[in-house]
């Protein structure tokens, strides 16, 4: 294990260190670090690579199942921005669709006063004998948490740039060598 010295607001590193596994930092660097630089090697602005983050990790995190890459591709194309790093924020934000998915939901029910969520085996065995009950319940509630989710979005992606383009920023200074240096060829 190592120790990851945390960047003060001057982006030195503070005397705090925090423990994190070599497998993670490893992570990290092939999987976020290197393909951000890239992008920004390549000539792609802070500003923009900020805008396509915000937008694949607010998409990301939205409670639908199974269309998050095909609508983050979507979007990112209509708006011009970098498909690269929209893909990279929205399969970061995965855990955060996980975490949230339920608590749209219910923010949901709870804001549109629908039916709760059946969450005792009886309650999902007797929805489970009403097809058509259970799909427009399940219809329902998907849209009220898909309402939620764009109000919280709107104001989040915006806010989520600013400051994404502040940590690139940083990023570019504090690695100036690994964005002057040529790409590697494979």
């Amino acid at each position: 294990m190592l120790y990851l010295g945390l960047p003060d607001s001057r982006g030195l590193a503070s005397n705090i260190n925090v423990l994190v596994p070599e497998s993670l930092r490893e992570w990290f660097r092939c999987r976020l670090l290197r393909p951000l630089l890239r992008q920004l090697r390549g000539g792609v602005t802070p500003r923009r690579l900020a805008w396509s983050l915000a937008l694949g990790i607010v998409v990301g995190i939205n409670p639908s199942v199974g269309v998050t890459t095909l609508v983050v591709i979507l979007i990112a194309w209509a708006f011009g921005l970098n498909q690269i790093a929209s893909q990279i924020g929205a399969h970061v934000a995965t855990p955060l669709h996980l975490l949230l998915f339920v608590p749209f939901i219910q923010l949901g029910v709870y804001l549109f006063h629908t039916r709760r969520l059946p969450l005792t085996r009886r309650q999902i065995e007797h929805l489970s004998h009403h097809p058509y009950r259970l799909f427009q319940s399940i219809w329902q509630w998907e849209w009220h948490a898909l309402i939620v989710w764009g109000v919280i979005a709107a104001i989040a992606m915006p806010l989520l740039a600013i400051y994404l383009r502040r940590a690139l920023v940083l990023m570019m200074r504090r690695h100036k060598t690994l964005l002057r240096s040529r790409p590697a060829v494979h």
